[in-house]
């Protein structure tokens, strides 16, 4: 593919220096994005890069992932109105090696002449001492050039430390370092990255004679609100399934707005350009079928087929109307955990139902699901109470230890739409 061609069909080009395409078309070619360890994961608003990286490998390019184990102690003031909190040197490694292990499993670092490299930034700075970066590196970019940044004019009127200010040197520097020791010409990097990149390019030509390097901008994800994805804001789609489950992964795609659909899968989609075109050009009649294609394509890429399957068994027993007894008795216990997390969830304790627990009893005073007796009489004689996909047809039945789910859980339902989990300590 050609790879300028492919982000402008995909809407992903916003910025582009003159005869970076011109470089590319020629030979293969080195670029790299860089990544803070500011977080504890990856999230969505990420992944745009990780797929920009992907893009470029497979158009034939080699791409190199930096790690910002020195600038991310730092903190890149781009596209924030006040300092930064820094996180702690422990915080940062252990950031740090979470997000190489996410890395490694979304690129290709293995095999072919453009395998991806991984690289740390830390490394270029460890053993610099603060006067050597004021030689090396602070006399090549004038204070008027650095002051012109939209990255540093922002933040003039809310204030911004010397230490968020050096972050472009930083930056800058790690462009010239990859461009001599690993042929990089290229840097790419979110829109709100331009001043930084652009800086790295003016540092290039300063410090090599003929040296010429590249900048390419994409647009920031942003949902039809206008909002965009960052680590900081709220509502985060995490890459990392301890933060946001696989579950609730597919489930935002699948609950997209039918406006952002086409960008979504436009961003993110692997699938061959004329299989993207056909579902695109259905996709007003239909859009629910691309956000299922799509949620599909993702959960399996990032979390795994087994997490997609276990996905589609929580889905089904949540909404397929006909959920059985049998479909509940084959959840795992890590899915009876996340429909938990979806659903009312009462707590027990073991004593309690080891020593028998009535209907009314619990339904009533132990869980509050119905207001009174009468009323959980009312629901049972109306044929409303079903226990693990079993309707309870007498108030004296008796709930015990041989009712629980992996010893552990209890479904009740009150009628067809309400779904309680009952998790026992």
């Amino acid at each position: 593919m050609n790879f300028v061609e492919e982000l402008k069909w995909r809407g992903m080009l916003h910025d582009i220096t003159p005869g970076a395409e011109e470089e590319l078309s020629n030979n293969m070619s080195s670029g790299y994005i860089g990544f803070d360890p500011t977080a504890p994961s990856f999230t969505i608003g990420n992944y745009v890069q990780i797929m920009i990286l992907t893009l470029f490998q497979k158009a034939g390019h080699q791409p190199i992932f930096l790690m910002g184990g020195a600038t991310g102690r730092i903190g890149d003031p781009s596209g924030k109105d006040k300092e930064r909190v820094l996180k702690t040197e422990d915080e940062l490694e252990r950031n740090l090696r979470f997000q190489q292990s996410q890395a490694e499993k979304l690129l290709n670092f293995s095999e072919g002449d453009n395998k991806a490299i991984m690289v740390n930034n830390y490394d270029f700075y460890k053993e610099m001492n603060v006067l050597d970066f004021l030689r090396d590196v602070g006399k090549n970019l004038t204070v008027n050039y650095m002051m012109s940044k939209d990255s540093v004019k922002n933040r003039l009127d809310t204030g911004l430390s010397f230490t968020e200010f050096s972050y472009q040197l930083l930056q800058a520097n790690d462009f010239l370092h990859l461009y001599k020791n690993q042929g990089c010409k290229f840097q790419m990097g979110g829109s709100d990255q331009w001043g930084n990149i652009t800086s790295g390019t003016e540092f290039i030509r300063r410090n090599v004679k003929g040296g010429k390097a590249f900048a390419i901008t994409t647009p920031l994800l942003t949902k039809a609100d206008g909002k965009k994805f960052g680590k900081s804001e709220t509502g985060n789609i995490w890459l990392d399934p301890n933060l946001t489950s696989p579950y609730k992964f597919y489930q935002f795609w699948l609950n997209c707005a039918d406006d952002d659909v086409v960008k979504f899968y436009k961003f993110f989609s692997l699938e061959p350009r004329n299989k993207m075109e056909e579902r695109i050009a259905s996709t007003n009649q239909d859009p629910n079928t691309l956000k299922r294609a799509l949620a599909e394509e993702l959960t399996v890429r990032i979390h795994s087929k087994e997490e997609y399957k276990s996905v589609q068994n929580v889905s089904s027993l949540l909404f397929n109307k006909k959920a059985d007894k049998s479909m509940l008795a084959s959840l795992t216990e890590n899915e009876l955990e996340t429909i938990g997390n979806e659903i009312p969830c009462f707590n027990i304790s073991k004593s309690e139902i080891t020593s028998g627990i009535n209907i009314v009893n619990l339904l009533t005073e132990k869980t509050s699901i119905l207001a009174s007796n009468g009323e959980a009489r009312r629901a049972i004689k109306n044929n409303a109470i079903a226990i693990n996909k079993v309707k309870i047809n007498n108030h004296e039945h008796i709930i015990q230890s041989n009712d629980l789910l992996h010893a552990k859980y209890i479904m009740i339902e009150n009628g067809k739409k309400n779904k309680i989990l009952l998790k026992v300590n």
